[in-house]
Formats: C-alpha cells, structure tokens, sequence
C-alpha cells in the first residue's frame, strides 16, 4: 500500500476507533498516528489467529485496522489515564 492509503485508513480507523472507545476524537494527527499503529496491530493480531491482515484500502482492511486502533486505544488510555475535558 502507498503511503497516501496508509494515511487515509489510519485517519478512519483512528476516527472509528476513538469514537468507540472515548466518544470523541483525539485530534487530526493522533487519530492518524493512532490508526494507522491500530493498522499494524489489527493486521498482527489477525495474522496471529489465522484471519487475513491488512490487504489495502477496503472495508475488510478498515475492520482490521479499527479492532487494532481500539487496541490501541485502550492500551493508550490506560498508560496515559484519562484527561478531564
């Protein structure tokens, strides 16, 4: 995958994946830098049981990369604990 569509599926997965687990986002680049690890972990954690990781920029992908942005989202929050608004 190019870098562009690394860029874009870690800004939707990023953006779905903080929205699951905080109910809002963490900002433009966060969610980006946040997605596109979630990417990388998903497609690990996928790879490990058997499933297909990350293939492109399609639906099966961003359901990858979402369940490894919510990884790493939980993951996030529990070393960092959580900010008052």
């Amino acid at each position: 995958m190019s870098i562009l569509a690394w860029l874009i599926l870690g800004l939707i997965a990023g953006f779905i994946g903080s929205k699951i687990v905080n109910k809002s986002g963490e900002g433009l680049v966060l969610d980006i830098i946040l997605g596109v690890v979630g990417a990388f972990v998903g497609g690990f954690l996928f790879s490990f049981v058997g499933a297909t990781p990350v293939t492109g920029l399609n639906i099966y992908s961003i359901f990858v990369a979402v369940i490894g942005a919510i990884v790493v989202l939980v993951l996030y929050h529990a070393i960092l604990g959580r900010r008052t608004p």
